[in-house]
């Protein structure tokens, strides 16, 4: 059931998966994870590989390598039960694949191990990964102007990201925090990031750790007035993150964004009725000037 299952999911997202592979980043790691499999496939290579199997057929896989695949696999199931856009998925495949294919090509001849780590790690240097470049409602803050902002109207509520553009999981967090910008901003609660891999400061000034082992990347916080109400992840006595799921749904409920969003809703319909009650009043004064004026003139005629 779960194989059919994820041959549904990976047919209807095919397209923007084959808009994926378009690009350099995504292109490059399919490769480089499917690297083994095209070795030990490929007719006149595979021939001179050495091989553990009972038939000495070099251009199958062996026992050994079966099992690696294997586990490799039941890694990635339990990776993705906690990942939450279908990059995150794609991203937890192309990881794990890689680390098999190191273990695979060092087994087969350490040569053949060095230089695929080599090929990694000049992929690592040479190719980043897309950024997200889709709409959105987000004011891009630096180490300055977000205290400027949260202290300029303490009535507006910030739901402010955390990130580190070296960070996979803020990547693959982005265009789930956009989405969430373009339904709930309004007057009342507006959306925010600051980049603390550049703006350190601002990550000491609101305890946010950039340390990979601590997993607080990414880290939302909800202020007002410059105020601090709620965070997720929340973080435990020795610094560590505790385990949240960064979905949209878990957003919307822990950081009661309805509720705020209908509170703004109320408020700006409230304001905007004043306003036209005060535009309304010099018409009204007008109407009455006019018609004091009409019956004087009435009473020279007469």
């Amino acid at each position: 059931m779960g194989l059919i299952t994820g041959l549904f999911a990976f047919f209807f997202h095919l397209p923007q998966i084959y808009k994926w592979l378009l690009k350099p980043y995504y292109l490059l790691s399919f490769l480089l994870s499917v690297a083994f499999l095209a070795v030990r496939k490929c007719p006149g290579v595979c021939e001179h590989l050495p091989s553990q199997r009972e038939d000495g057929d070099s251009c199958n896989f062996d026992w050994r390598e079966v099992e690696i695949l294997m586990f490799l696999s039941a890694i990635v199931m339990m990776k993705n039960r906690r990942a939450i856009t279908l990059e995150q998925h794609i991203g937890n495949i192309f990881l794990f694949s890689k680390v098999a294919n190191m273990v695979l090509f060092f087994r087969v001849d350490l040569r053949f191990g060095l230089l695929y780590i080599t090929l990694c790690v000049v992929f690592l240097i040479t190719c980043k990964p897309p950024i997200y470049m889709g709409p959105e409602y987000i004011t891009y803050f630096n180490d300055k102007t977000i205290d400027e902002e949260m202290e300029r109207d303490s009535r507006v509520t910030w739901l402010v990201e955390f990130y580190a553009n070296w960070s996979p999981e803020c990547q693959c967090f982005a265009p789930v925090f956009a989405d969430l910008s373009l339904k709930y901003n309004c007057a009342g609660l507006k959306f925010g990031k600051i980049d603390i891999g550049q703006y350190a400061a601002a990550a000491e000034r609101y305890k946010v750790s950039l340390s990979p082992l601590s997993k607080q990347l990414p880290s939302l916080l909800l202020l007002q007035g410059g105020r601090e109400f709620m965070r997720r992840p929340q973080v435990d006595k020795k610094g560590r993150a505790v385990s949240w799921s960064f979905t949209e749904e878990n957003i919307i409920r822990e950081f009661n964004l309805n509720e705020i969003l209908e509170k703004c809703k109320k408020l700006g319909k409230g304001r905007s009725e004043k306003i036209e009650e005060m535009g309304s009043l010099p018409q009204e004064h007008a109407d009455g000037d006019q018609a004091l004026t009409d019956k004087l003139e009435s009473k020279k005629d007469k």
